[in-house]
């Protein structure tokens, strides 16, 4: 056998090992991909949806009450807290307070009534020619008495004037059991007044459109164009001035 046979048998033995060699490394390279994730599974994982995102979804819903307050629980419903926050903002605060209902100041003292203050009317020895007239509060509740009594004698047409030099700084207030007191000149102490007769009833109003009837002392009282009123006082001294 010659060189150049042994040679040509040489090259092609290794043309066969290099050939075996490489069908190897061919076969290795399959099993490596048999590990990496199938594109079937990782379909199945894009397509299936975000719980967070469910979550989210639930807490808008929630927030769609049907109240002006339901807007707030959207806003925190879309924050991605969920069903729970969405529902407590559907619920919201939805009653405002009532400022407004009742303000007024139930310790200010209302307007006196003939159903709770009882007057009485009593002759005094002076100055002369005066009535006093008592106003008595028989109630359970402070109230305030009228400026003065527009008193009303008989069948007269019209109320006596006032004597404006007696009107106090605030209008008299009765307590519970309390009086007020004013007095009324009948007549002229010297009989120059004219129109002079005898009354047997009197009547006296107040602000809340009550009357009071007044018993007036026995035989009636005499009154003239000089007849004249005070305002209301607190004490007995001024009202018989």
């Amino acid at each position: 056998m010659s060189v150049r046979t042994v040679r040509t048998r040489l090259f092609a033995a290794s043309t066969v090992a290099l050939a075996a060699l490489a069908l190897t490394a061919c076969e290795g390279g399959s099993d490596t991909g048999a590990d990496s994730p199938s594109s079937s599974t990782t379909a199945t994982a894009e397509a299936k949806p975000s719980t967070a995102g469910s979550a989210g979804t639930s807490g808008n819903n929630g927030s769609n009450g049907t109240d002006a307050q339901g807007d707030k629980g959207g806003s925190s419903g879309s924050s991605g807290t969920g069903k729970d926050t969405g529902t407590a903002g559907g619920s919201g605060n939805g009653s405002g307070s009532s400022s407004g209902s009742d303000t007024q100041d139930k310790g200010i003292p209302g307007k006196c009534s003939a159903s709770s203050v009882k007057i009485t009317a009593t002759e005094v020895d002076r100055p002369v020619n005066h009535l006093l007239l008592t106003a008595t509060n028989t109630g359970s509740k402070t109230c305030y008495l009228p400026a003065y009594p527009q008193a009303r004698f008989g069948e007269a047409q019209s109320v006596p004037p006032v004597f404006e030099e007696t009107k106090p700084q605030a209008v008299t207030t009765l307590e519970p059991d309390k009086s007020g007191y004013a007095g009324v000149l009948l007549s002229a102490a010297d009989g120059s007044a004219g129109n002079g007769h005898t009354v047997n009833t009197l009547t006296v109003p107040f602000d809340d459109g009550s009357i009071a009837t007044v018993s007036l002392p026995s035989g009636g009282v005499h009154v003239d164009d000089a007849l004249k009123v005070t305002y209301w006082q607190s004490t007995m001294d001024t009202a018989l001035y």
